[in-house]
């Protein structure tokens, strides 16, 4: 089997996250999750200021595009190419052609894997962001999204929250 890699699919401008969602749906429904790896709609913090007023929000780096980690073959191919909103991967006719690792350097969106030194049942401490100080059990944890799932009470019940690798450590 041939080795995932990232390609770029145009979409109509404001369907990134349409696209993204309906993606995701169809790897679920068809069982592609070891093919195609991963759907992403990349975003930066801009800071906008409105009414004298500075707000931080979250803008596309590149509207109209969605990013797709994947082997490429018929059955990828097919699935990508025939969902709501997309108009064709970028590259030459109709061959796609994968972004190379010097480009995804120069976008800022290599992630470099972190080695995982907690797993499943381990306490956790939160160390920044929304939930920082909040301890928890890891419930699972994605090596490729570099994410852990912990539980954390709200309200009175455990809810399940998805945290970054930078943002925790082992208790």
């Amino acid at each position: 089997m041939s080795e995932a890699r990232w390609y770029v699919v145009h979409t109509y401008s404001g369907y990134e996250n349409k696209v993204k969602a309906n993606i995701e749906k169809t790897i679920e429904n068809r069982n592609l999750q070891d093919q195609i790896l991963e759907v992403s709609v990349p975003m930066q913090n801009v800071v906008e200021e409105k009414n004298g007023n500075k707000k931080q929000v979250q803008k596309k780096m590149f509207p109209a595009y969605v990013l797709i980690n994947m082997v490429m073959n018929d059955d990828t191919w097919y699935v990508v190419r025939n969902t709501r909103g997309v108009t064709g991967f970028v590259g030459p006719g109709s061959k796609p052609v994968p972004l190379t690792d010097e480009e995804m350097d120069k976008m800022g969106l290599m992630i470099e894997e972190q080695s995982v030194s907690f797993k499943v049942g381990d306490n956790i401490v939160v160390t920044s962001g929304v939930w920082e100080n909040t301890t928890g059990v890891v419930q699972s944890v994605s090596e490729s999204r570099q994410i852990v799932t912990i539980n954390v009470n709200m309200f009175g019940r455990e809810t399940p929250v998805e945290i970054d690798f930078v943002d925790i450590e082992k208790v």
